[in-house]
C-alpha cells in the first residue's frame, strides 16, 4: 500500500514539473499579450526571472508592458529617480530572462 502511493506521488510531481502552468502576473500577461513566440513554456521561464529580480509592485508594473509596450518606452524616458530605479530593476529583470529562456 504504501508503495503504490509513493508511487502516485512520485507521478504527480513529475507531471508538475514537467508542465509548465502559467502563474504570476508577468507569466500571465506575457500569455494574454498573445504574441507569435509565447508559450506557456516561455512565459512561466520569464515569470521565474521575474520573480528572481522584481518584487511585486514591479512586477504589477512590468505585467502592463506586455499590453501596452509604448508605456515602457515612456516609463524609460520619464527621467524622475523613482521611474530610473525602476527601470535600472527592469533591465535586470530583462536581461536575466533573455538569458535564461532566450
Amino acid at each position: 500500500m504504501f508503495m503504490r502511493g509513493f508511487l502516485i506521488l512520485t507521478c504527480c510531481l513529475l507531471i508538475n514539473a514537467c508542465t509548465s502552468r502559467v502563474t504570476g502576473e508577468v507569466a500571465k500577461a506575457c500569455v494574454a499579450a498573445d504574441r507569435k513566440a509565447a508559450s506557456n513554456t516561455l512565459c512561466s521561464c520569464v515569470q521565474r526571472a521575474a520573480n528572481r529580480t522584481l518584487n511585486a509592485s514591479d512586477q504589477a508594473r512590468a505585467a502592463t508592458f506586455f499590453e501596452d509596450p509604448q508605456l515602457a518606452q515612456d516609463t524609460r524616458q520619464a527621467g524622475t529617480r523613482s521611474t530610473s530605479s525602476f527601470w535600472k530593476r527592469y533591465r535586470n529583470f530583462t536581461d536575466t530572462a533573455r538569458a535564461s529562456c532566450g
